[in-house]
Order: C-alpha cells, then structure tokens, then sequence
C-alpha cells in the first residue's frame, strides 16, 4: 500500500522534523510513504487541499473523537487492506484548527492517537512511529513487544 502524510505545514520544531525523518526513513525501507505538507490558511482552503492532496486513496482523518486502535489492531488492519487490494491511504492531519464537521464526514475513517488532543507536530510522529510499529508487527521484527 502506497501511505500519504498529509500535514498542515511542515515541522517547525527540530526534533519533530528529526523525529519523522527517522520513521520515513525506517517506513520506506517497507512500505512506499511519502508526507505531503499543504499551506496554512482559512480552514475552507486548508481543507480543500487536503482534499486534492488525498484524490484516489482511502481517506483517514486523525482526530480525538476518532477510533482508537491498538498497535497489534492497527497491524491487522494494514494486512486487511492489503489483502482486499487497497492501493492507496492518506492519513490527514489537520492544523490548530483541526477539522470540521463536515470534512469529518468526507473521510472514509477516522482515527484518534489519543483522548488528549495532541499538538500537530507531535500527532506527525507518533503516527509515523506507529506506522513504523505496525509494520515490524506484520515482519515479526522484535521492535514491538507485548
């Protein structure tokens, strides 16, 4: 499956950037991943980018009311997926605005990383990291342990 991170403005924060450009860099050597940042602005505009920017993949929109998996869950999902053909999946997260209503309602899921809402930069790389996670899962790699 082809994965696209969508944020709402790069990093600013060094170790957020260092921290995503670690997961990338551990996700690509198994999955094609690829982070794509749209500008900031109006909501309105923000979100019809988001929208461009996700055309043709499944659309998953992270926020706290949102479905909260486990990691060994989300694994099984990918493998779901994977087995019913999906090419495609965006993971869109939003700015400090978060999303409305009704693009909430344009996704195909929505997840949550946690009950707290989370800063975006950090909601970045705890959903790399997890992706990053889900994978050594389905590889039988010791990196998680439970």
């Amino acid at each position: 499956m082809h994965w696209r991170i969508i944020t709402v403005g790069k990093p600013a924060l060094p170790w957020a950037r260092l921290g995503l450009e670690d997961y990338l860099y551990r996700l690509r050597r198994v999955a094609r991943v690829e982070h794509i940042v749209v500008k900031e602005g109006p909501r309105e505009q923000v979100e019809a980018q988001l929208l461009q920017a996700s055309v043709e993949s499944l659309r998953i929109i992270l926020d706290e009311r949102g479905k909260a998996y486990r990691s060994l869950d989300l694994a099984r999902w990918i493998e779901q997926k994977d087995i019913q053909g999906t090419k495609r999946a965006s993971l869109i997260i939003g700015g400090a605005d978060g999303h409305s209503a009704t693009f909430r309602q344009q996704a195909d899921e929505c997840w949550t990383l946690s009950s707290f809402t989370l800063q975006h930069e950090i909601a970045l790389v705890v959903l790399a990291e997890q992706l990053y996670r889900a994978y050594s899962i389905l590889r039988k790699e010791p990196y998680h342990r439970e």
